[in-house]
């Protein structure tokens, strides 16, 4: 279809005015669309791993191809090279393994006898949430799993000193010279290395809107090269001789390219850093050509560049909380006020500093603006003081931390570090403090119920078409933001929540708490109900709420919602039920959740969630006063990651009034 548009475009559009421009801005855009899904589709085949088929228990052979360790979580994560048993398939899967299991020895290249049980990855537990299944296949992963004894090491791993030992060794230095948390937050900035952040830490980190400072991205690749660049083109001006001879810009840039490189391999060479790096490239590229360094166009190249290499990036949150902040910076420094309010006068530096703060505050809350609809359609989650924490602790990690673990690492080469390291701790346990006062404010974190998509649209077409357009038609695109933004406050919340096995089932709007089948020792589990139904605090379960009647084998839950009663059959244990009492149970139910497949007998008035129908439509959010039902599989399509497929719409056909059920 876009392939017909763009052709469409080139045959009829009129030559007349601007015809021209827009023919050929439709046939781009379609050709565009075009190429996007060929890249797309090349690289799923190319690099998507076919999952196992079903849990799968024994003892594989294998190679270790990368090894992440994960102190905080007290695991070593394994990425191993071994084959299916049974088809004898190659595979590469992730295994994590107890801390106290672990064994010298088992680095990259070792060779390795493990006992495992391996599962398949797991898609979204519920509509909108994470997908790791997806994020499996086009990481060429087929399973994931647990080591359930201490691996045999068949053949050591051999001395290696490429980039993942020198960052692991990078990151055990820095946490030497470092104790407590300071020295796991300066592990993570120096090497990449998170796996010792403690937990605590991260949330507050999260919760206060500073979790990007823990991620290597554009910050601190930004920091580095614009750092190099500095330094070069200055000490490189002492040298007349050079100075005279040869464009020093062009020189500054291509030493600062290869710092920035550099560290982008050090710490990793994730998604998020390499395309931090690139645009940065790009811009050092621009200065040393004498273009404008920072422009809407070569942020076009950076996004054209990524997609072309990682095209799966586009849907995930990373990649569009990058562009969307570099998009917001440049449209927000190219508008003409605010060239104005930059523009250079006479006037004292208390007056200078005080126009750069109140500059620096304004981007602040225009980013955390920019990325709220991301954010809220990934996490769920909005900050209420993200913006004024940002203000000091981007300059505070930007100019003192990182700058001084830098210098603090070069002078341990001569044995002088101390001092810096001191400092650095110090403007690193003023970060943390920081982080923990902001969370730890009303307000600071507010939960939302999952965005719609119609809704995110709006908001990414609204957003574009002011960063785009210049002069007062930009105006126009406040004009989809308000109705997105209408449309959010009045996103409704699912009543009902059902994880994808069954096992877990939410349910909202009886109180202020949220009410699960089960406590589930697992914190994804249950934020990730939470986040879904846009409720704080903590859960309760249902036995121990006097609104329901919980046996052994069920729970019976009565909801009044839109002027009638829902009963709700909700299944605790998987053991045998007489059939005739259970078809009778599900007689007086409309809805019936259950993890082990029911007989055919048990036929409730609207939905029957057990492991049949499951296992073909994935996690459920249902809607008691519309009347709906949304799937996992309604967002999955046909890929080979996701092997359950939609259900009939007449499957979930609310039940019609009858005196069982009519508003009483």
């Amino acid at each position: 279809m876009a392939i017909l548009a763009a052709t469409a475009a080139l045959r009829l559009w009129p030559d007349e005015g601007h015809g021209p421009h827009l023919r050929m801005a439709v046939a781009a855009v379609g050709l565009a669309f075009a190429a996007g899904v060929a890249v797309v589709w090349a690289k799923s085949a190319l690099v998507g791993a076919e999952p196992i088929k079903r849990p799968i228990a024994g003892t594989f052979d294998a190679r270790v191809l990368e090894r992440i360790e994960q102190p905080a979580q007290g695991r070593v994560r394994f990425v191993l090279a071994t084959r299916e048993p049974g088809s004898g398939r190659a595979m590469k899967v992730r295994v994590n393994l107890p801390l106290e299991k672990d064994a010298p020895g088992l680095g990259e290249g070792a060779r390795i006898r493990v006992k495992a049980r391996l599962m398949p990855p797991a898609p979204p537990m519920l509509p909108g949430s994470y997908d790791f299944a997806r994020a499996a296949w086009f990481s060429g992963l087929a399973a994931t799993g647990s080591a359930l004894a201490k691996p045999e090491l068949v053949e050591p791993a051999g001395e290696r000193h490429g980039l993942a030992s020198l960052q692991r060794s990078l990151a055990d230095h820095v946490r030497s010279r470092l104790d407590g948390s300071a020295g796991t937050i300066a592990a993570a900035l120096a090497s990449g290395d998170r796996g010792a952040i403690a937990p605590e830490d991260e949330d507050a980190m999260r919760d206060a809107g500073l979790s990007h400072l823990l991620s290597i991205s554009g910050l601190h690749v930004s920091a580095v090269i614009a750092a190099a660049y500095f330094l070069a083109i200055r000490l490189l001006g002492l040298w007349p001789w050079l100075a005279l001879r040869v464009r020093l810009p062009v020189v500054a840039a291509a030493l600062a390219a290869g710092a920035g490189i550099g560290y982008t391999l050090l710490t990793g060479a994730e998604g998020p850093t390499v395309r931090s790096c690139v645009g940065a490239v790009l811009v050092l590229l621009a200065l040393a050509l004498g273009r404008e360094p920072l422009s809407l166009r070569l942020v076009a190249v950076a996004a054209v560049f990524v997609l072309l290499l990682w095209p799966e990036s586009l849907v995930g949150p990373s990649f569009q909380m990058s562009f969307a902040a570099v998009i917001a910076i440049i449209a927000l420094h190219g508008a003409a006020p605010v060239r104005a309010f930059l523009a250079p006068r006479e006037e004292g530096w208390i007056v200078r500093v005080g126009r750069q703060g109140a500059m620096l505050l304004a981007t602040g809350l225009v980013i955390e603006i920019a990325l709220m609809p991301v954010v809220l359609f990934h996490f769920h989650r909005m900050g209420g003081y993200g913006a004024f924490a940002n203000v000091i602790a981007i300059p505070l990690t930007t100019f003192v931390s990182m700058p001084l673990i830098a210098l603090a690492l070069l002078l341990d080469t001569i044995g002088l570090g101390g001092p810096a390291w001191w400092l650095a701790g110090k403007s690193l346990e003023f970060l943390i403090w920081l982080a923990h006062f902001t969370a730890g404010q009303p307000g600071a974190v507010r939960l939302m119920p999952q965005m719609g998509q119609g809704t995110f649209a709006l908001f990414v077409a609204g957003s574009l078409w002011l960063a785009l357009w210049r002069g007062n038609v930009r105006l126009l695109g406040f004009l989809p933001l308000t109705v997105a933004t209408i449309m959010l406050v009045l996103t409704p919340v699912p009543d009902l929540l059902v994880s994808s096995d069954g096992r877990q089932v939410g349910i909202s709007g009886e109180g202020e708490r949220l009410l699960v089948l089960r406590e589930s020792k697992s914190g994804f589990t249950r934020e990730t109900l939470q986040e879904m139904a846009g409720m704080e605090g903590e859960v309760l379960a249902l036995s121990e709420w006097p609104g329901a009647q919980c046996s052994a084998d069920f729970c019976s839950v009565t909801l009044r919602r839109d002027g009638r009663d829902w009963h709700l059959l909700l299944a605790l244990s998987k053991q045998r039920i007489e059939e005739r009492q259970l078809a009778a149970a599900c007689d007086l139910a409309d809805i019936v959740v259950a993890e082990r497949f029911l007989p055919r007998s048990c036929r409730p008035r609207w939905i029957k969630a057990d492991r049949r129908m499951l296992s073909e439509t994935g996690g459920l959010a249902v809607y008691l006063d519309k009347r709906e039902i949304h799937t996992v599989a309604e967002g999955q399509g046909d890929h080979g990651w996701w092997k359950g497929k939609e259900a009939e719409a007449a499957r979930f056909r609310p039940p019609s009034a009858s005196p069982s059920n009519s508003p009483r």
